[in-house]
This record gives structure tokens, sequence and C-alpha cells, in this order.
């Protein structure tokens, strides 16, 4: 009987994160807090409603968001990130500050060109 190798405990999270906009949509709740469906999609430009939606169902149901439902007159819904998610902010933290740092332009050291390796 072959052997299953140990699965890999990141697995599930990479899953849930690896997909399109769920880091863009995680990083304006946890930095910009709380917001309405509307909100949210206008702080993250080029996502499609369906494709929020869609997310952030799925982020509801992997217990990285919440969904609060006040019935009012119209309804009012809000998103935000849970206590599990704040456990991740902190990589997002990370994330972010490599973003900057790479957005900064590439200098070589003083008197040394910065060249690719050719190929041999």
């Amino acid at each position: 009987m072959p052997r299953q190798a140990p699965a890999c405990p990141i697995h599930e999270v990479i899953g849930v994160f690896a997909r399109p906009w769920v880091l863009h949509i995680l990083y304006a709740l946890s930095t910009q807090g709380p917001a309405r469906f509307s909100q949210l999609k206008s702080r993250i430009e080029g996502i499609s409603a369906r494709l929020l939606a869609e997310r952030l169902r799925l982020l509801e149901q992997q217990g990285f968001v919440y969904r609060n439902y006040e019935q009012t007159i119209p309804p009012t819904v809000t998103y935000g990130i849970t206590h599990r998610m704040k456990d991740i902010e902190r990589v997002l933290g990370e994330l972010e500050r490599v973003a900057r740092k790479w957005g900064e332009p590439v200098t070589a050291a003083p008197g040394k060109e910065r060249s690719l390796p050719t190929a041999k």
C-alpha cells in the first residue's frame, strides 16, 4: 500500500489566499476597517460586484470575514475581519512592507553596475 505524504499545514490557507482578489479584500478590511459592500467595492479598484460577493462568501465560510446584517430599511450589511484574521494581519503587514520596498527603484551599490546574469 503506497504511503501518503503528510499534509502540508498551510495547504488550505494558501488555497484560499491564492484566489484572485482575496488578499485585496482582506487588506482593505484590515487596514481601513469594516465596510458595507459598496464601500468595499470602491476601495478595491477593478473588482466586479459578482466576484466581490463570491469572495466575501468564501472568506465568511472560512472564518476570516464576518457579515453583520441589520434589519433596517433598507437593510444594512457590514463586512469586517474576524479574530481569526487578526492572526494573519502581521503577514499582510509584512507583504505590504515588501511591496513598498520592491516598488522603490532598484539601485546598484556605488561603483558597481547592476546587470542580469547571462546564460553560458
